[in-house]
């Protein structure tokens, strides 16, 4: 297949253009690199520096793609918060030019990067398709809101469509893997602390209700994710959207990750209480069992010491400023 991947410069993109391009497709990557990696787009793929507002409709007219995996968007709780405005013109407004170029130009197939952030703060756990949509933060509410226009897309003109809900995405696909220049993930901080990047870790609590007094979260490894869009990808069917979370079903706690940290890395890493905050729920898991029976999706890679070794491997032999120019 002919394929079109808005933010595939970034984390998740990247990984699944290299799977992508592995199991034999064109790819063409579009990516601005406000937050991406030039140097993470796989060498066999097609680059595009541009946003989607100004070049969307001039990628897809100029081939007969097949379809579209879109995972370009801000996605800092914190900064959606402070500025509401850019994330819903970066988010929901380029996404709707985004399906508006694809149906002028009879690209009828899409996999959509969604987020558990559209569930909000649920009352129970395990977190299936069916629990209430209530977003806290202006990131969540323009991943909901794409949603909702995608399957009103999909309903009145036959769009294929997958929206996969992730929970917490972690390790590496090789020489491809997480690195920001604002890191806000626990696994890639804790491991900024034994490369000497850091001081220490904070841990935001430890009296939540759970077994070690810490927050407890879902981590699924970036390779299981990125079948997971193939999969998608292969099986959509016109005028359906389907959704479905990502996760592994286990819960590690914030404590777990960082004893796991250094066993596999060999260092101490400092770590010291710091008070909640705020919103930050006790236990979030997800269930995967819908796309596990309807897809036979199958994650291989959920141990969290297999997550956090190869995330290491990544991270302890990364030039992050060759990664970022695309001399890595």
């Amino acid at each position: 297949m002919r394929l079109l991947v808005t933010g595939g410069a970034g984390y998740v993109g990247s990984v699944c253009s290299h799977v992508l391009v592995e199991a034999g497709h064109e790819v063409t990557v579009l990516d601005d690199l406000s937050t991406g990696n030039r140097g993470a787009v796989p060498e066999q793929a097609k680059l595009v520096v541009g946003d989607i507002d100004d070049s969307a409709d001039e990628v897809l007219a100029g081939g007969d793609f097949d379809g579209v995996l879109h995972f370009a968007a801000r996605s800092l709780v914190g900064e959606s918060v402070e500025k509401p405005d850019v994330y819903w013109h970066h988010n929901f407004v380029s996404t709707l030019k985004l399906l508006d170029a694809m149906r002028a130009h009879g690209v009828n197939s899409l996999v959509f990067s969604s987020t558990a952030a559209t569930y909000g703060e649920p009352a129970e756990v395990p977190i299936t398709e069916d629990f209430p949509t209530a977003p806290t933060n202006p990131y969540g509410a323009t991943k909901l809101a794409i949603d909702h226009l995608i399957t009103s897309y999909a309903a009145a003109f036959g769009l294929g469509a997958t929206s996969l809900r992730y929970f917490n995405v972690a390790g590496a696909h090789g020489a491809v893997g997480e690195s920001r220049e604002v890191e806000t993930h626990l696994i890639p901080l804790v491991l900024q602390v034994a490369l000497g990047q850091r001081e220490k870790i904070f841990i935001f609590g430890d009296d939540y209700p759970t077994e070690d007094g810490t927050a407890v979260r879902d981590y699924i490894h970036i390779r299981d994710l990125a079948d997971a869009h193939l999969l998608a990808l292969t099986t959509n069917e016109p005028g359906r959207h389907r959704i479905f979370n990502l996760g592994s079903g286990d819960g590690y706690s914030v404590r777990q990750v960082i004893e796991t940290c250094r066993e596999v890395t060999g260092h101490p890493i400092p770590a010291e209480v710091a008070p909640r905050r705020a919103g930050d729920p006790a236990v979030l898991v997800a269930s995967s069992e819908r796309i596990k029976e309807e897809l036979g999706w199958n994650p291989t890679r959920t141990d969290l010491p297999r997550i956090v070794a190869d995330a290491w491997a990544f991270t302890k032999d990364l030039d992050a400023a060759a990664y970022r120019a695309g001399k890595a």
